[in-house]
Parts: structure tokens; sequence; C-alpha cells
């Protein structure tokens, strides 16, 4: 064998052991031990989903809250996350929380008067609908809804989350 093919072989042989590898760690889902499973997921249809994020970019609602793990990098209010919001809210409490002429009725703020909720209630009620139905739909897989609750409790309170 010439100097070439014997680098080629190698290649060969060295592609076969990763390809073997990678099918060895595959589980038959597809999917590879500590692949990263996002919790997050939203069961909004379209047009809902459209509507809501018009209005979430309109009242600037990522300014202080995170959504889908990201935020205004500018901004650090300790606000709770719309990530999964419906799995801790009903369409119903949402619509009514957004209604609110003093948000702060319904959840006490520990914030300063410039980070608290603003209210909503002069907001278009087609928007607020749209908002709370979207809202609702923001869920979290079972294996992360604690994660969810401890997170929001701890950035309403303050306090340490026990279940």
């Amino acid at each position: 064998m010439r100097k070439g093919e014997k680098g080629i072989l190698v290649g060969l042989v060295a592609f076969a052991i990763v390809a073997m590898g990678v099918k060895f760690f595959t589980k038959p889902d597809g999917t590879r031990e500590g692949d990263f499973d996002l919790p997050f997921y939203s069961t909004a249809e379209k047009d809902i989903e459209k509507h809501a994020g018009l209005v979430l970019r309109q009242y600037k609602c990522r300014e202080c809250h995170t959504l889908w793990g990201t935020r205004d990098a500018m901004q650090a209010v300790p606000s709770p996350p719309l990530d999964g919001i419906g799995s801790l809210k009903t369409e119903a409490w949402l619509y009514e929380y957004l209604s609110a002429r003093d948000p702060q009725s319904m959840i006490p703020s520990r914030l300063k008067a410039r980070f608290r909720m603003p209210s909503y209630a002069d907001m278009p009620e087609d928007d607020r609908r749209a908002l709370a139905r979207y809202l609702a739909s923001l869920k979290v897989k079972d294996w992360y809804l604690e994660t969810a609750k401890k997170t929001e409790y701890e950035k309403l309170t303050g306090e340490d989350y026990r279940p």
C-alpha cells in the first residue's frame, strides 16, 4: 500500500468508528443522552400567536419579561418569565389580570413603582383577549413544572420557594 492509500484507509476507519459510536449512543427516538430538551412549548393557533406577538411588541412586554428564554438585555427587572405561564394560570385569570385597573391587587409587587406591572385595562379588548389566550397557551412540560413554580414565586416574592 502506498502512503496516500494508508491515509485514506485510516480516515475511513476513523469515520466508521465515529459513525458506529454515534449510532451506539443514540436512543430509538433519535435523541442522544444529554440532548437538551426545551421545557417550554405553545399550544396557540397561528392567528392568536401572530396577534399576541404584535401586542407583545407594541406594549414592550419583553423589556421586563423573558419569553422563550430571552429578554431585552438592557433591562434587569426581576419580573416572572412568561414561558410556562399557561401551566400556572388560566386564560380567564390572565384576562382578568390584564383587565385590572390595579394589577398589584391581584399579585402584590415587591418592585419599585416604576418597575411594577402597569394596568392594561385601557388596551383594546380584542388585544387583551388575544394576549390572555396566547399566554394561557404557553406551557411547560411536566418535568419542569416545579421549576416554573419556583421561578415565578421567587421573582414575585424575593423569597425562597417551599413547595
